[in-house]
């Protein structure tokens, strides 16, 4: 499905306020349990998030001057970010996620119309028109939601969210290697994303293969 710019942006402020009222409130210790990413806590999971507001912002800024900015100076640079950030206390993770957060969201609003159309690169070595970006920091904010394990779930994200990822999982992992499933829009979209859910079956009845986890 088609997925505008106004839409997209609106999307990563959705879930840039899902993910703020997902750990208002947590303390330390809830901080650090685990997140539904095997190996993370919800500290590293946050740190992340954190970290990518930063990252996409280079790519924000990029496209707004004409400067060559990429998301990261290397994947250890990444690696090392998240580990850092995962050992803040409660107070100083939420305010460093919150605080870029914002700048992130202002520079985005700021961008001349111009500039969406900017070519950069992701960290995966894509090159995509700016315009990509807020789709990029979307599915970021939406799915690690989702992942902090407090009790949101995909069917607490917007439908037209959920089509548009279903198409860019598939897409991704290519149809062939994604087995026929039938359940809801919100358990199909979880079990393509490789997120648990108990609420598909196989076409033709059964369990499907569990897939590795995308994003």
């Amino acid at each position: 499905m088609a997925r505008d710019l106004a839409t997209t942006l609106a999307w990563a402020e959705t879930g840039t306020r899902l993910c703020v009222s997902t750990i208002t409130g947590l303390s330390e210790e809830e901080y650090g349990a685990a997140s539904a990413l095997p190996g993370w806590t919800r500290k590293h999971l946050v740190a992340h998030l954190a970290a990518n507001a930063e990252a996409v912002g280079n790519l924000i800024h990029w496209a707004r001057t004409g400067e060559r900015t990429p998301m990261y100076g290397s994947p250890q640079e990444r690696a090392e970010g998240i580990e850092r950030g995962s050992r803040l206390d409660a107070g100083e993770l939420s305010r460093w996620f919150t605080e870029s957060a914002a700048t992130l969201a202002t520079a985005m609003a700021a961008l001349p119309d111009e500039a969406w159309r900017t070519q950069v690169v992701t960290a995966q070595g894509r090159t995509v028109p700016a315009s990509e970006v807020p789709w990029m920091r979307s599915r970021e904010v939406m799915v690690h939601a989702v992942d902090l394990a407090t009790g949101l779930t995909f069917a607490d994200l917007p439908d037209g969210f959920l089509l548009a990822l279903r198409e860019d999982v598939l897409a991704k992992r290519g149809l062939d290697a994604v087995p026929g499933v039938e359940g809801s829009l919100a358990d199909v979209t979880a079990y393509l994303a490789g997120r648990p859910t108990t609420g598909v079956t196989a076409v033709g009845g059964g369990l499907p293969p569990t897939l590795p986890p995308w994003l």
